[in-house]
């Protein structure tokens, strides 16, 4: 701190806490799907592609490497840290 400047006016800076998460957040309480982190941490795989959209027909799933079968969606929890990838297949020509 520069006490030769103290009082006078914009000489103190306030020091604001860096750019990112606030203190009370924890990068680990969320779920990566498809690269992007999402607040899924709790919810079945089937709320979550549901909540998303996703047509459950046209969709596979696999969680931190594996493939989940279509049965087990509505019974499989999101965890913390957990890496969904989702792939929608597309028909066309």
């Amino acid at each position: 701190m520069d006490y030769a400047n103290v009082g006078k006016k914009n000489a103190v800076r306030r020091r604001f806490p860096p750019l990112g998460f606030p203190p009370f957040f924890h990068p680990t309480d969320m779920v990566t799907i498809n690269g992007t982190q999402h607040e899924a941490s709790g919810k079945t795989v089937a709320a979550y592609l549901a909540e998303a959209r996703y047509d459950l027909q046209r969709v596979a799933v696999e969680r931190n490497g594996e493939i989940v079968p279509k049965a087990k969606y509505a019974e499989t929890v999101l965890q913390d840290g957990d890496v969904l990838e989702v792939v929608s297949f597309v028909g066309g020509g």
